[in-house]
């Protein structure tokens, strides 16, 4: 396999996250001449995390943008641009940095088409990185998506692989309404910063969407469900392997997108497990975790719960800096096994 994702005769085609997310821009971009990117550090360096890399030899500057540092008045044009009929992609570099954009997101994207009855659509596409992990800090570490899906006007998407995100980011694309896109740093394959290599899979070459409000079963069980996205379905997954050595099968759900949200996946596995472990990398005060046992306790009379709902999630306090203390409050693969463990009885881990 070399770098840019090509295999070798009768093998899969891997991409990492990066190149899938590049892949689907550049599809869409030769697809539909109305599609043009903005960002900071997207033309010639190709932004931060590689999502566009090539595209400006490939289609020029007016259609790969660079753009002054000033977020307020990129996303502003953006807004702007879409209103008047073209389908434009922008990027912060990271998730933290919407706090000085939010009126042109929360009021102007998320608002402008129902305040005109439908007559306007919003077709952009809001991309950008969150996560922890890497030291980042408080300021650029978190992952707030739970924030944006509050806010209603927007839809909200977050995959976990390279497969996901190039189907979520071309249907992203094409959707009439203001999408948000978060990607973790920790699925985009970057040779520079310390990523999930499960995160890396099959793409295949051809476009393709995966539809909007559609969870994943990313592994079947009987004994537990663990409710995730992003870079926590594969700590998930690992914690999986580990808890089926001692007799209990988890299944996990990766949601994939947080608005639409598929209750009915969630219902459906707690349904059948009895027992469920939410994991979230967001803040747990009032955040996706909450959403998700509120969806379940509503629904008591189609699942039968033989255990009180868990949650693991990052404690209402700033990411730290210090390695240690990050590594404390961000959900680890111990404390997943943990935690099903203890929604696991003893009778049924001898059963198993």
């Amino acid at each position: 396999m070399n770098t840019a994702g090509h295999p070798a005769p009768g093998a899969p085609r891997i991409l990492t996250t990066a190149q899938a997310i590049a892949e689907a821009i550049g599809q869409e971009m030769e697809r539909d001449p109305r599609v043009f990117v903005m960002g900071e550090d997207f033309g010639r360096y190709g932004g931060v995390f590689s999502a566009t890399g090539s595209l400006l030899e490939r289609f020029g500057p007016e259609r790969i943008r660079d753009t002054p540092r000033s977020e307020s008045a990129f996303i502003g044009a953006a807004a702007a641009a879409a209103v008047e009929g073209l389908r434009p992609i922008a990027e912060l570099m990271s998730v933290d940095l919407f706090g000085v954009c939010m009126d042109q997101i929360y009021n102007h994207l998320a608002k402008n088409r129902y305040m005109s009855g439908g007559q306007v659509k919003l077709p952009v596409v809001l991309m950008t990185a969150i996560g922890g992990g890497h030291g980042g800090a408080a300021q650029h570490s978190q992952c707030l998506y739970a924030t944006f899906a509050h806010l209603p006007g927007l839809k909200v998407v977050v995959p976990s692989n390279a497969h996901d995100a190039k189907g979520l980011m071309t249907q992203a694309i094409r959707d009439d309404n203001p999408v948000m896109v978060f990607l973790h740093r920790g699925i985009m394959g970057l040779p520079w910063m310390q990523y999930q290599e499960g995160a890396s899979v099959a793409v295949p070459e051809t476009a393709f969407t995966v539809p909007f409000g559609q969870a994943a079963v990313a592994r079947e069980g009987r004994h537990v469900t663990i409710v995730t996205l992003g870079l926590m379905v594969h700590k998930a997954l690992l914690a999986a392997r580990t808890l089926h050595t001692q007799g209990i099968e988890a299944e996990v759900i990766d949601l994939r997108t947080l608005v639409p949200l598929d209750t009915q996946s969630v219902l459906r596995s707690v349904g059948k497990t009895g027992r469920l472990l939410i994991v979230d990398e967001d803040y747990l005060g009032f955040g996706l975790s909450g959403e998700i046992a509120a969806v379940v306790a509503e629904h008591m009379d189609e699942v039968a719960l033989a255990a009180p709902i868990r949650r693991l999630g990052v404690p209402n306090v700033p990411i730290p800096y210090s390695r240690p203390l990050e590594q404390a409050v961000i959900p680890s693969v111990t404390r997943i096994v943990e935690a099903c463990c203890e929604l696991a009885d003893a009778k049924l881990k001898a059963a198993a």
